[in-house]
């Protein structure tokens, strides 16, 4: 059994906070000493991932892009060592992901498009006052240090009904990683014999540890750098809410189930966060609640997509045992997701009014290329993985093709939602690197 050294690696990488106030500070570094200075001056505000009795009122988690990374002055042989696409940055891998248009990188916040935005410092919180009282502490840590600028802040909060914008219960669904010591819950891990689960091998997530593969992912030397760090992948959506809502409510004028279940079949999940799979026909308040059975399913007795559909967001990002797909090919793509939303809700009925809201959407991966990058492109913006042609996600899917883009809703006659349009906007994004505390001290050290 993999024991991970948790006061080494950063809190977020291992456990969702669920604390309901965020911040994103973004720094561009000028000169490296005094940045060097600066992250040794907050490293001790880290959380990490050792384990509490008490949630902490706040804390914060550090990452650097490559821009970053060699503004900081880091050896040209650990920076060579960097995968391509943390190397060449998340615009540069705009096609493939299904950036263009309106989310194309021309249309993205200033700092992103100039790949300014070095350092990511996320603040956790339990409140608004909390999450004021550590942005201050960084603030005038930067301040003291000199030689490093706040170029963009980013505030994101739990919205008070819980859900996100579109009105859906989220965050069900995380990897249990091996050698962790939190609790695994069924269908968090991969499937294994007799209908268990096992936790997911942390070298998928963390660099210095074995993966699926039984293998050492590729980490940048030296060791006190690579080791326990994690790929950060940070974007900016924006959400469409009265378009979703539109959009939603006339499709729903043809389908038999009406809104309720046409919104779940999108999904996967009703918006209570009852999985399909496992109660097709109604939300279920009592299973959402039970940790033991609200992600315990595989999409096995489903082949078809009848129960949820082959094309819903949730099966498109974790197809599970569903053919075409074996668990361990599964596997090899999972991804830790954090983020929050940020935004005021618009309120049920109105149209939109001109606000920005939706998601800060942030992945954990060892591998950007294999985890993110392929999930994205291959499960999320086309059909044909899935054997289902043209259909894209729903939610994310560019919905760029040649003819009206629609989903596939599996019924006998089957009913198809569409024409789809771009709901979700890419306002702006990075790849980062998250090293270990042990890495942050290497870098601090120069």
């Amino acid at each position: 059994m993999t024991e991970l050294d948790l006061p080494n690696i950063q809190g977020f990488v291992v456990r969702g906070y669920r604390l309901p106030a965020a911040g994103y500070i973004f720094l561009r570094i000028e000169e490296p000493a005094r940045a060097r200075a600066l992250l040794a001056d907050v490293i001790p505000q880290v959380i990490t991932a050792e384990h509490w009795d008490v949630k902490p009122d706040s804390g914060i988690n550090l990452a650097l892009s490559y821009e970053g990374l060699r503004a900081l002055g880091l050896p040209e042989a650990s920076l060579a060592a960097f995968p391509a696409e943390f190397r060449n940055g998340m615009a540069s891998r705009a096609e493939l992901l299904g950036d263009i248009g309106e989310s194309a990188p021309e249309h993205w916040e200033d700092c992103f498009r100039t790949r300014e935005a070095h350092v990511l410092v996320m603040i956790s919180a339990s409140d608004p006052d909390a999450l004021a009282e550590r942005d201050r502490r960084i603030r005038e840590a930067v301040a003291r240090a000199g030689g490093v600028t706040v170029v963009v802040t980013q505030i994101g909060g739990a919205l008070p009904s819980g859900r996100e914008h579109f009105g859906y219960a989220d965050g069900f669904s995380q990897p249990a990683i091996e050698g962790s010591r939190f609790p695994d819950h069924p269908g968090a891990g991969a499937p294994a014999e007799h209908g268990r689960w096992r936790p997911i091998k942390a070298g998928e997530f963390i660099l210095g540890y074995r993966d699926e593969q039984d293998a050492l992912p590729a980490a940048p030397p030296p060791d006190e750098l690579g080791r326990n760090g994690s790929y950060l992948v940070y974007r900016k959506l924006r959400q469409d809410v009265a378009g979703f809502r539109r959009g939603l409510r006339q499709a729903a004028a043809l389908y038999p189930g009406g809104e309720d279940l046409l919104a779940a079949k999108l999904v996967g999940r009703w918006r209570d966060g009852t999985p399909l799979d496992l109660s097709p026909g109604r939300e279920n308040p009592g299973l959402v609640a039970d940790r033991s059975r609200n992600n315990a399913f595989d999409f096995g007795r489903d082949p078809e997509g009848l129960r949820c559909p082959i094309g819903s967001h949730i099966r498109r990002m974790n197809p599970r045992l569903s053919m075409p797909f074996e668990g361990k090919l599964v596997n090899r793509h999972r991804l830790i997701r954090r983020g929050i939303t940020y935004g005021d809700p618009l309120p049920e009925g109105a149209e939109d009014d001109g606000q920005d809201r939706g998601v800060i959407f942030m992945t954990l991966q060892a591998s950007l290329a294999r985890q993110f990058e392929f999930v994205q492109a291959q499960w999320a913006n086309t059909g044909n993985p899935f054997r289902l042609g043209d259909d894209q996600d729903p939610l994310i899917g560019p919905q760029d093709t040649e003819g009206p883009p629609k989903m596939t809703v599996p019924g006998r006659p089957p009913f198809f939602y569409g024409p789809l349009s771009r709901v979700v906007t890419m306002r702006g994004g990075e790849y980062y690197f998250a090293p270990g505390i042990n890495g942050l001290r290497y870098l601090a050290a120069g």
